[in-house]
C-alpha cells in the first residue's frame, strides 16, 4: 500500500513540471511581441506546418488588430488556408484582406490567391490525371476563377503574377469550351438538334480561342443537316474547311461523331484542352 502512494506521489511530480510547461507555452503565445509571433507563425509555414502556422497567426490578428504586421499575417494566414485545404477560409480571408489593404503592396498577390482558391476547387489538380471529371463537374467556380485572374490582369497586368494568371485562365477557357461541348453532344445524340446547334454557337460566340470551336463548326454542319438546311450546312462546312482542314469531320462526314466506346464524349477531338498547366506552380509565401 505505501509502495502506491510513493508511485501516485512520483507520478504527481512528475506531472507538476510538464503542466507548468504546457501553461508556460500558452502563456508565451499571449505575452510575445508581435515579431516573435509573426516569426513563430511564418516559421511553421515554412515548414509546410499550414495548421499551426493558421493558428498563430489568427493569434496574432486578435492580440494585435492594427499594423503591419497584422497586414501581412493576413494574407499569410489566405495562404495557410489555402494550403490546409480550407478554400471557403481562405477565400474569405483573402477579401477581407482586399477590402482592408487595397494599397498593400501584396495586392496583386491576393488577387492571384483568390484565383488560385477557386482554380483549385474548379476541379485543376485533379485534371492534370482524370481530365474527364473536369469538363463534367459544375464551373461555377471555374468561371469564378476566370474572372478573378481576369480582374487581376486588368488591375496588376505587369505583376510577377501576370503570366501565369493568363495560361490558367487559358486553360480554364478551354475546360468551360469542352463543358459545353459536352452538353452539345448530349443533345445532339438524342436528336436534340437545335438545342446542340445552339450549345455550338455558343463556344464560338464565348470561346473563339479555344480549340474546341472546330469541333463546335463541325456539330453545326451535321445539326444544320438533320434540319435539313443545306444552305447554312455548305456555308458552315466552308469555314470549317478554312479553319481546320485537318479536322476529323473530314475523314468520316457522314458518321462523324462516332466512336466504338462510351469515352469518347468525355475527350476533345482536338487533343486535351489545348493549353495544359503543367508546369504552371503556385506562388510560394515563403
Amino acid at each position: 500500500m505505501r509502495s502506491i502512494r510513493l508511485f501516485v506521489l512520483l507520478a504527481l511530480v512528475l506531472a507538476l513540471p510538464a503542466c507548468s510547461l504546457f501553461h508556460g507555452t500558452r502563456e508565451n503565445l499571449d505575452t510575445m511581441t508581435v515579431e516573435a509571433l509573426y516569426n513563430r507563425a511564418t516559421t511553421a509555414l515554412k515548414n509546410d506546418n499550414y495548421g499551426a502556422a493558421k493558428q498563430l497567426y489568427e493569434k496574432l490578428i486578435a492580440r494585435f488588430p492594427y499594423g503591419p504586421y497584422t497586414e501581412r499575417a493576413q494574407i499569410n494566414l489566405a495562404y495557410a488556408e489555402f494550403k490546409n485545404d480550407q478554400p471557403d477560409d481562405a477565400y474569405a480571408t483573402v477579401n477581407r484582406f482586399i477590402k482592408t489593404y487595397p494599397a498593400s503592396n501584396d495586392i496583386a498577390y491576393a488577387y492571384y490567391l483568390r484565383g488560385l482558391i477557386n482554380f483549385n476547387r474548379s476541379g485543376g489538380m485533379l485534371s492534370r490525371i482524370f481530365p474527364v471529371n473536369r469538363s463534367k463537374r459544375d464551373q461555377g467556380y471555374a468561371v469564378q476563377s476566370f474572372d478573378d485572374f481576369s480582374l487581376l490582369l486588368q488591375r496588376y497586368p505587369t505583376s510577377i503574377y501576370a503570366q501565369d494568371a493568363r495560361q490558367r485562365m487559358i486553360w480554364l477557357r478551354n475546360g468551360l469550351a469542352q463543358f459545353e461541348m459536352n452538353i452539345a453532344f448530349y443533345y445532339y445524340e438524342r436528336q436534340a438538334y437545335i438545342a446542340s446547334l445552339n450549345r455550338a454557337k455558343y463556344v464560338l460566340d464565348h470561346y473563339q480561342q479555344a480549340p474546341q470551336t472546330g469541333d463546335a463548326l463541325a456539330l453545326m454542319v451535321q445539326s444544320y443537316k438533320h434540319l435539313d438546311d443545306t444552305k447554312l450546312a455548305d456555308q458552315t462546312l466552308a469555314v470549317l474547311k478554312l479553319n481546320y482542314p485537318d479536322h476529323p469531320y473530314f475523314k468520316h462526314p457522314n458518321s462523324w461523331p462516332h466512336y466504338s466506346w462510351d469515352l469518347w464524349r468525355l475527350i476533345p477531338f482536338q487533343g486535351g484542352f489545348g493549353v495544359t498547366d503543367s508546369g504552371v506552380k503556385v506562388a510560394s509565401r515563403k
